[in-house]
């Protein structure tokens, strides 16, 4: 997220009022909310946000209890676990302002176990998405070095996401208060001072690339001195000037690249021929900056994407510069010691631009569509989608087109490098449902327009009209959204459906917020998903969606100020790899008519206008398990004239001025809404169920990368698979599906009672298409 959307701010002293804000917490407000109350007055509260709450309300803070923080300072103390710990820290500004100036590649001394280990910086972000708040923690990849190898934790790797490389248990992660510099005189990290803007540094132990007489030569660095005012570099090499194995060399740090560059990585690229196109058109005329494209090597093809065209130096042909998907090159995206782009470390290649042609995994022969428009010439291409563009909006499928246009292989959204998070997000709100069709026609700012057109032309258009959407086209949307500076991985790492959804429609596409909650004295708050919390002392074993939307309602002392239009639910979990529950049993249509602050409701005993609600009663055995207790008056003095109750303390109903006075009596009807897609996860990979019809048998399965062809050089294959067998269990009563094992489920009804990790639900009456 950029700093330029938000002000954080740190709280510097205990409350009276909200009590339970303990110094130290972080919390933030839009920057546009912030210039707003400057310019209204001299302000002397803001209404700000606190990072990690339960629920997303504001609370006006005196000014003068908070000081502010830029991003990365909030970044950075987000990482310690408690609030006093962060204060603490806070205090002590040379440690964070010193944490600041790190940079990957730096040399350290990490506090691991009590132990000062030895490191070097290898990646600096976060490891853990916070859902409900815009940053989350900052934290040190650190791979240990020498005799502390081998005492770390992990080999980069955190919750199944590789964020650096390094040998097993060799690496650390850590959040600053843990990390400090290495000794200044410590020859373990020099810069040439020439250099001190681009160079790469290098380390003591390093593989290295060193080039004499335009030949490049591979070694190890032993050594870093300076020679008047040249750096030079001892290297240990593989070969010495006469060819013999072994010996030293020492060259000057402009002629060092760090890591090993191959025959590929020295623009020696081996491409296979390529057929004359018989239209006298160059075949390859399209690609350009953030093409996905592939080269041949020896030991078989490199993926990356294009982010840097040109000439480099004594090289007269054009270049491109490459990311690749794989940690297989020699720099993040510098070359000589000079900077052409930004990349992750290890991922940069320059190759000659000739070398270069798109995708092969992206012109898979099993999609006809895919093939005719990969053999399509420009301009008929570019009619297609003007076509398209032209056309009038394609409603989403029916039930009784399910069948013909969704089911099959190759069907639904082609997976790629992590992608299937996106995958099963966007298949759950477009394939089936126009719900959420307003943010793909609503007006835009210029710069995010291309980002609605992709998402329009390039995924739903198609998904509707064929059932299937190339990879390549939501990787085209993931490298928008990267573009956008809202995640440096967008287009290589797995990320969290809240994450991709509450960027594009919050912060791209400017979407009406979907939740508007209220709380007791507290101002209406808008949110695009709401998290599910339980109170640990619940009572809850086999739930069902209602049950757990109610509860946590009820925990937070939270209503709807309105029906919504789209709920987003998030399951009850500790992170993605802890359930709460074994199974949860779907709710088909969603009672949200007691969540509402203002609306009429009816006497759960004798049907009439319910005036009285009572919290008490909420857990009461007696009472069903599933909705709020809410009375008319002759019920609730009946129930509370019972000894058990009698010290309940039941409240009035919000009833709308008039309504009583009104002679005519008013049909009471109750806010539903209706169940149509469950996105669930099992390790690590999202998949979707979407429920598109009115019978409980209409149930279909969604799998991005179901199954693949061929190993690294294929392609993934998506597919969507009908699952009538989910309305057997729908069926069951709750003892009945209780006594169910999962393994012996049949088909994948299991991972829709057992993996759920989102429901989507939608208010039939704000429908788009009729």
């Amino acid at each position: 997220m950029s700093s330029l959307r938000y002000k954080y701010f740190i709280l510097l002293r205990k409350l009276e009022h909200p009590s339970h804000l303990n110094p130290g917490s972080i919390c933030y407000m839009t920057a546009y909310k912030h210039k707003s109350t400057l310019e209204r007055s001299p302000a002397a509260k803001f209404a700000v946000r606190f990072v990690g709450s339960l629920a997303s309300l504001d609370y006006d803070i005196d000014v003068n209890m908070m000081e502010e923080l830029s991003e990365e300072e909030a970044r950075f103390l987000l990482a310690l676990p408690e609030d006093p710990e962060r204060l603490n820290w806070f205090k002590k500004r040379n440690a964070l302002q010193t944490a600041l100036t790190l940079t990957e590649g730096t040399a350290v001394i990490v506090d691991e176990d009590g132990e000062q280990l030895k490191g070097i910086i290898r990646y600096i972000g976060e490891i853990a998405y916070t859902c409900s708040s815009p940053i989350s923690g900052t934290f040190f990849g650190i791979e240990l070095q020498g005799a502390d190898r081998g005492k770390g934790k992990t080999g980069g790797t955190f919750s199944y996401r590789k964020l650096f490389t390094c040998p097993k248990d060799c690496g650390v992660f850590a959040p600053f208060s843990r990390v400090r510099p290495a000794e200044p005189s410590s020859p373990s990290i020099l810069q040439s001072s020439s250099h001190a803007e681009t160079e790469e540094k290098l380390n003591i132990g390093d593989r290295v690339t060193y080039f004499v007489d335009d030949n490049s030569h591979h070694g190890m660095v032993v050594d870093m001195k300076q020679h008047g005012e040249e750096l030079v570099v001892r290297i240990s090499t593989e070969t010495d000037e006469n060819g013999k194995r072994g010996g030293e060399i020492e060259v000057p740090m402009h002629c060092v690249a760090k890591g090993e560059v191959s025959a590929v990585e020295s623009m020696d690229v081996d491409t296979p021929p390529v057929e004359a196109p018989t239209d006298g058109e160059d075949l390859y005329s399209d690609l350009s900056l953030d093409s996905l494209v592939e080269v041949s090597v020896t030991t078989g093809n490199l993926y990356g994407i294009i982010r840097w065209i040109g000439n480099l130096p004594e090289r007269p042909e054009t270049m491109a510069g490459l990311e690749l998907e794989e940690e297989k090159g020699v720099s993040d995206g510098t070359f000589k010691n000079e900077r052409f782009f930004r990349c992750p470390p290890k991922r940069a290649l320059f190759v000659k631009f000739s070398s270069c042609r798109p995708d092969s995994r992206f012109q898979c022969p099993a999609a006809n569509h895919s093939k005719r428009s990969s053999n399509m010439g420009n301009t008929e291409a570019e009619m297609e989608r003007d076509t398209q563009k032209s056309e009038i909006p394609i409603p989403p499928i029916s039930t009784e087109q399910v069948n013909q246009i969704l089911i099959g292989r190759m069907k639904g959204i082609q997976g790629h490098c992590n992608s299937c998070y996106m995958d099963a997000a966007l298949f759950s709100l477009f394939s089936c449902s126009s719900v959420l069709d307003s943010m793909l026609f609503k007006s835009t700012e210029p710069q995010d327009a291309p980002i609605q057109n992709t998402l329009l032309y390039d995924i739903v258009n198609p998904l509707r009209r064929r059932g299937f959407v190339e990879g390549r086209h939501v990787m085209k949307l993931r490298q928008q959204l990267q573009n956008h500076g809202y995640s440096h991985s967008f287009t290589t790492d797995e990320k969290d459906p809240e994450e991709f959804l509450t960027v594009i429609m919050h912060h791209i596409l400017a979407l009406d917020p979907l939740l508007k909650l209220s709380s007791a004295g507290s101002k209406v708050q808008d949110s695009y998903c709401y998290q599910i919390f339980l109170d640990q002392n619940h009572s809850l074993v086999l739930p069902t969606v209602q049950q757990l939307l109610e509860h946590s309602f009820r925990s937070a002392g939270l209503k709807l100020a309105e029906a919504p239009s789209c709920l987003i639910l998030q399951m009850p979990r500790f992170g993605k790899k802890f359930k709460m529950f074994d199974k949860i049993i779907p709710s088909l249509e969603l009672d949200i008519t007691a969540l509402l602050s203002e609306g009429l409701q009816t006497c759960m005993l004798c049907g009439g206008l319910a005036q009285e609600e009572c919290k008490d009663c909420f857990e009461d055995p007696v009472f069903s398990q599933t909705g709020f207790k809410v009375f008319c008056r002759t019920c609730s003095s009946q129930v509370h004239s019972h000894p058990q109750r009698r010290s309940h303390k039941p409240v009035d109903v919000d009833i709308p001025k008039g309504y009583l006075s009104q002679g005519t009596p008013h049909t009471l009807t109750r806010d539903k809404l209706e169940l149509f897609a469950v996105l669930c996860i099992e390790t690590s990979h999202y998949v979707s169920f979407i429920k598109h019809g009115p019978n409980n048998q209409d149930w279909i399965f969604f799998d991005s990368m179901a199954d693949r062809e061929g190993e690294r050089d294929g392609f993934n294959i998506p597919e969507v698979q009908a699952c009538p067998e989910v309305g057997m269990y729908l069926e069951m009563s709750p003892s009945e599906l209780a006594n169910q094992v999962p393994r012996d489920m049949k088909g994948v009804a299991k991972r829709l009672f057992c993996d759920a990790y989102m429901y989507l639900y939608q208010n039939t009456s704000m429908y788009l298409y009729c």
